[in-house]
């Protein structure tokens, strides 16, 4: 009996090993094929019960590395000062780490917490074994649909005005499965999955967003004329999926003419539906139509879980602790964030006094054609909500 018993504990260590291969910090025992294909491409969710702390909710922090921090406590300032009711669980992500301990460690408490907000986290160790922290996240999390909102400020001087556009982007596969491999020396080998099931799912959480939100058109982004199997699967999913919705007008185009049309016609899009790595190439060429990196932020959303950051996801090394750093990108990644948990108040007065600085007070920094510093942006925003929420009888204390 006793002999039994060890031998069960011994393979329950062998299957806890096995679950958590990528924390594994040597690749003695498997090589890189083994330890990046034994992680299917959907994760199966063990869930955890969301705390609950009467009328506040808890969010997980991840700064993330370059201006994260410095904007993180922008965000934390502001939430201060209006008294949102919203508690922070920082977690830091040690950039240098050779293992994904620290991943680990923040993807359950964004289970714990269910919602998220985060900075871009950089991934020194070029170990098949480290993985991407910000795409382990995702994965992880199976957050598989991205939410870019990319609409013009007027206080902003660009070559085009009034462009209003929502990118979906599939968030889990395609490119960025992070399966590669050397299939003989000097030959490597990098799988993009396009699966029916996530195709289906990024497909219908974009038409019935263009449902709820009064959009008329969906444009489905490909390369289905080279990738005939890959990106085929997408937009003949897509294709099927628009005939759900007789009401919503569906076109697709080619990820290269894509990008030309953006820069020379954007006014002719609506809600843009792609895949991975298309949707963080169009993400940053629209970004760049409207301001830069500053000022647009995105939302990750899964079946259970929702995390909110930067729209281009860039970490902004460069200006790190200089105090010229745009801070707009993380504070609306934090007003879509209390939009999430139901704090629509608290959501409104923050955009209206954002709003407010770029729009009328064009209080703007180095990137956007401003002059300001990071704090005297985030100082002009706090002394708009003031009269923001005198207007909506609300006293700040």
């Amino acid at each position: 009996m006793a002999v039994r018993l060890l031998s069960k504990i011994k393979l329950l260590r062998e299957l806890r090993g096995a679950a958590y291969l990528s924390s594994t910090p040597s690749p003695a025992e498997l090589s890189d094929f083994e330890v990046q294909h034994k992680t299917p491409v959907i994760r199966k969710q063990k869930l955890i019960p969301v705390a609950q702390y009467g009328g506040r909710h808890a969010v997980t922090m991840l700064p993330g590395g370059g201006i994260g921090p410095e904007c993180m406590s922008y965000v934390r300032e502001i939430f201060k000062y209006i008294g949102a009711p919203v508690d922070f669980e920082l977690v830091n992500i040690d950039e240098n780490a050779d293992n994904d301990d620290d991943v680990q460690y923040a993807i359950t408490t964004i289970k714990r917490n269910g919602v998220g907000i985060k900075g871009n986290i950089e991934t020194k160790s070029e170990a098949a074994y480290v993985t991407s922290r910000n795409v382990a996240l995702r994965n992880e999390l199976d957050m598989y649909a991205y939410v870019l909102n990319c609409k013009s400020f007027p206080g902003v001087m660009t070559r085009h005005k009034d462009i209003d556009i929502v990118i979906i982007r599939q968030n889990t596969e395609g490119e960025y499965a992070m399966l590669e491999h050397e299939s003989v020396r000097g030959v490597i080998e990098s799988m993009k999955v396009v699966t029916a099931s996530n195709s289906e799912r990024v497909a219908r959480f974009a038409f019935e967003f263009a449902k709820r939100n009064g959009r008329k058109k969906v444009t489905t982004v490909h390369k289905a004329n080279i990738m005939k199997l890959s990106d085929g699967l997408f937009l003949e999913t897509s294709r099927r999926m628009a005939a759900e919705y007789p009401d919503i007008e569906h076109n697709d185009m080619i990820i290269d003419n894509c990008c030309m049309q953006l820069v020379a016609k954007p006014h002719q899009f609506d809600v843009m539906l792609m895949t991975n790595l298309y949707g963080s190439i169009v993400s940053n060429v629209v970004c760049g139509l409207l301001g830069g990196a500053g000022l647009l932020s995105g939302r990750n959303y899964g079946d259970n879980y929702a995390v909110f950051e930067p729209g281009t996801r860039n970490t902004g090394t460069a200006i790190a602790g200089k105090n010229v750093a745009n801070p707009i990108a993380m504070i609306n990644a934090s007003v879509d964030m209390l939009e999430h948990l139901g704090h629509h108040f608290h959501a409104g007065l923050i955009k209206r006094a954002v709003e407010k600085t770029i729009n009328v007070d064009r209080v703007l920094t180095p990137d956007v054609g401003g002059t300001a510093s990071s704090t005297e942006v985030v100082k002009n925003i706090m002394e708009n909500i003031v009269p923001l929420a005198k207007d909506m009888d609300f006293i700040i204390v």
